[in-house]
């Protein structure tokens, strides 16, 4: 098992970005419009924890099929994975994501992760995890720029 740690501070509140991560089905909502991932649609199964999102993105043979795992609304927690017919080597996927408020404003998205990807494809499955992550970050700073 192979485990990834990222965290990305967000001008936008604490609210705000735990408000589009509820709203699990709506990823386009935030997603950033002109990054090298594409959505051209989401289609959704099931409605709160064990709802799956798939995203079809440009480019792509098969959806990216996410499942929400966990919302920990005390917390401001969110667990998902990766199912069905994974992308880039990846066999296994898990992250769990928490925001913490910033004491100058905005606030931060922690993100851990575990994977275990096909022998020999651990580099790919691991740079196309992170430059999701990358893309996530973007999605939420153009978030924050709206708000101000």
């Amino acid at each position: 098992m192979i485990k990834l740690h990222s965290h990305h501070d967000i001008g936008a509140s604490r609210d705000i970005i735990w408000g589009l991560l509820m709203d699990f089905g709506n990823i386009e909502a935030w997603w950033p419009e002109n990054g090298p991932v594409h959505i051209e649609r989401v289609e959704i199964e099931g409605s709160g924890p064990g709802m799956v999102r798939y995203m079809h993105n440009a480019g792509f043979d098969n959806p990216v099929a996410e499942r929400l795992d966990d919302l920990d609304l005390e917390n401001y927690i969110i667990t998902l994975s990766i199912i069905g017919d994974r992308p880039a080597g990846l066999l296994h996927y898990q992250a769990r994501g928490q925001l913490t408020e910033l004491e100058g404003g905005g606030c931060r998205l922690t993100y851990d992760s575990e994977f275990i990807a096909e022998q020999g494809r651990e580099d790919e499955a691991r740079g196309f995890l992170l430059g999701a992550y990358e893309l996530m970050y973007q999605g939420f700073d153009q978030i924050s720029a709206q708000q101000q």
